[in-house]
């Protein structure tokens, strides 16, 4: 039998221990993230750790470092497409990025137990769960500090609800009082919202706005008699 000739203990308890040391650390990564009920929780990460340490473990008994190295680029650019799944757009806001880097740090740590480098891959695990837990409250603090409309690097969008037919007409106007406001616009586009309903959405090219003088454009719009109501909302970019 070809397993009874190719068959070596030496390295298959290395093997083991490799596997072993993956599934444990992926453990150790996935539980916070089952905890905080994120979308890929202790399975997922727990397998892309395993996964990502057998690939390259594999490559490494067969063919030795070079092909090993050339594996990990692999798991890294397969990773990718893995964590594309869980990241989701939701109108203006994204989801999904910090479970992402989890799952990419997750096969960083598998492709070191692949390696033999477990305390190199139990140190980079409690870096990940120092960033997934010890920076939280950092996070909150930073959220809680109000934002600087005019200094902060964001999208911004002017919302305003109008009649179907009276719809050109009001787009027309709220892009030049956009413009004379020194807001030019980069993109505008009309939904839908009801059998005579539209919404105008207009995307300002600026990345920077002072709250006083959006506020007076659609404080203007709403005074026009066919706008039914006129906001504005601002998104970071990252």
């Amino acid at each position: 039998m070809q397993f009874v000739r190719t068959f070596e203990l030496y390295p298959f308890l290395d093997t083991t221990i490799s596997l072993a040391a993956a599934f444990l650390l992926g453990t150790l990564i996935g539980a916070e993230r089952q905890y905080r009920q994120r979308t890929a929780g202790l399975r997922t990460n727990v397998l892309v750790a395993v996964g990502a340490a057998a690939f390259v473990d594999l490559a490494q008994r067969i063919a030795g470092t070079t092909e090993a190295v050339r594996v990990i680029s692999y798991v890294v650019s397969g990773i990718g497409f893995l964590g594309a799944g869980v990241i989701m757009k939701e109108g203006m806001n994204v989801r999904g990025l910090n479970t992402a880097a989890t799952l990419w740090c997750s096969a960083a740590v598998g492709a070191c137990a692949g390696t033999d480098m477990i305390a190199e891959a139990a140190l980079l695990t409690v870096f990940v769960l120092a960033g997934n837990t010890l920076l939280r409250p950092l996070v909150n603090v930073i959220n809680r500090i109000p934002i600087n409309e005019q200094a902060a690097e964001a999208t911004y969008e002017v919302k305003v609800m109008t009649s179907r037919e009276a719809m050109p007409e009001m787009r027309d106007l709220l892009i030049e009082r956009l413009e004379e406001a020194d807001y030019p616009v980069g993109d505008v586009e009309v939904t839908d919202r009801g059998a005579d309903s539209v919404e105008i959405i207009a995307t300002l090219v600026s990345t920077a706005v002072d709250p006083e003088e959006i506020d007076a454009v659609t404080s203007y719009m709403e005074d026009q008699r066919d706008i039914a109501s006129a906001t504005w909302e601002g998104s970071t970019k990252d």
